[in-house]
Order: C-alpha cells, then structure tokens, then sequence
C-alpha cells in the first residue's frame, strides 16, 4: 500500500534542498519572490547546509547533496521538502539513498524535472508517496502562477479529491530571464488519443525520451500500435513538467481517468 506523508498546514517548517542544482543559481530577486509566496502560504522555510554549495555540475557533491536530503527527513521539526530546481544529476544520489530512514520519517517531497527520479525511487523502495510539483525556485514567478499554486495547495496543503482542468494558456518561456515581458499562448486543451475509462496509480515525470519533437499527431502514431494499450484511456497535452503552469500530481498516489473527447476528466483521488 503507498505511504501517503503527512500534509502541509500553516505553519509548517519546509526545507530547501538542492539535490540537482545548486541554490546558488537561483537570483536574488527570484527567491525573494518564492519566500513570499511560500510565507503566505504559511509555510516557514529553511535551507539546507549544502544547498548553496556549487561545483561540478552546478551543484554541490554527491555526499552533500544526500546529507541535506537525509537530514530533511530526519528532521522532526521539517514537515515537508522543496527542491531548490532541477537538472541533471539527480540520479547521482540514487545508489546512496538511506531507504530505511525515509521510510521511518515520511514526509512531503516535491519537485519536478529529474528529481522525479528520487521520487520514483523512493516510491519504489518504501512505497512513499512523492510529488512532481513546483520548485522553490518556481514560486518566484511573480505571473501566471495561480493555476500551479493551486495545484500546489490543492495536493499538498488539502484532503479529499483533486479534479484537474486544463489551464487557460501556457508557456515554455525562459520565465526567470524577464519576468515582466511574457506572453502565453492559449489552445491548452488536452488530447484525447484514446477515449476510456480507468483508475490507478501514478509514476512517472520527467519522460525525456518524449519532452522534444513532440505534436499531437506524433504522440498518436507512437500510442496507436500499442497492443497493451487498446482499450485504455490516453489523454495528452496534461499541464505538467517543464511548462507554465504546471498541475502537482502525487507519484504513487491514485487518479481516476475518464477519456472522453467531449469532456475528459482526470482526478487525483489518492494523495
């Protein structure tokens, strides 16, 4: 049975981690931006004693980057973990993860890009639910991110069901580069590729093998000669990942799928 953490209330203590890059990145006025976000959200941050460490690869060691992992968990006054950003090298910490610790100490772990692979892992070895959510460094857009707040809280911070909906618009944009000259598209509707019903659990995130050369028409010719997918739901173009705004979904948590190309319908119904 997956582990569902506890969730996160006002006045719970979040720390910052950085397991891909580093904190040192991230500009200054971002993260006074994030630290407001977070604050009325009524959430009290912390960092990390290595997070803002930076080397090889942008980010801080291999045993560093565990150390401030494993002592968020352990932490009792920690009562959920961001991820400073993604990257690259998050798998790095794979091999060195302290299972039995986190296990002991369940607790919120949110962040998108390749961290999903610890929290696929960590799902995979103690059943520990994660999120594939906004960053720290996310909460620093200062526009557009209502729709990902929302998830965020809605995930995160609530109980009971979460009916998703496609955003009003979107954008890939280098946000961070220029935050006050942004322009999103509209057209955010999700694909039916193959309508149906289902329900199940949730894995996986950062699928890189389909992040690029991706239309709609291309994702149909790679599902369509799939036998073990006839008769399931398909829905594409779901807001998440590397995108403005972006949904929260718990990896290993439970969604109820309804493929209709008149009214598709995902909800999150164990998180």
């Amino acid at each position: 049975m997956p582990v569902v953490p506890p969730k996160l209330r006002p006045g719970s203590s979040v720390r910052v981690i950085a397991p891909s890059r580093s904190l040192a990145i991230i500009p200054a006025d971002v993260r006074a931006e994030a630290d407001k976000k977070l604050a009325a959200l009524g959430l009290q941050v912390s960092f990390g004693e290595h997070a803002g460490e930076c080397g090889d690869f942008v980010s801080s060691s291999v045993g560093a980057r565990l150390a401030d992992l494993h002592a968020a968990f352990a932490d009792p006054d920690v009562g959920g973990i961001l991820t400073v950003i993604g990257g690259f090298n998050a798998n790095q910490l794979l091999a060195g993860l302290d299972y039995p610790l986190i296990a002991t100490h369940p607790k919120v772990l949110c962040g998108f890009s390749d961290i999903t692979a610890l929290s696929n892992a960590i799902y995979a070895r103690t059943g520990l639910v994660g999120y594939s959510g906004p960053h720290y460094s996310s909460f620093g857009m200062k526009h557009h991110f209502g729709y990902t707040e929302a998830g965020f809280v809605a995930c995160l911070m609530r109980d009971g069901p979460v009916e998703l909906a496609s955003a009003p618009a979107w954008s890939d944009d280098p946000w961070y580069l220029d935050q006050e000259d942004r322009h999103l598209a509209t057209g955010t509707d999700w694909w039916v590729l193959q309508e149906g019903e289902a329900a199940g659990a949730i894995v996986g995130g950062n699928l890189c093998t389909l992040q690029t050369a991706m239309t709609r028409d291309l994702l149909a010719q790679i599902v369509a000669p799939k036998a073990d997918l006839a008769g399931l739901p398909v829905i594409g173009n779901v807001d998440f990942g590397h995108t403005t705004p972006a949904v929260t979904f718990p990896i290993g948590g439970t969604v109820e799928v309804r493929a209709d190309r008149s009214a598709p319908r995902l909800t999150i119904t164990g998180h």
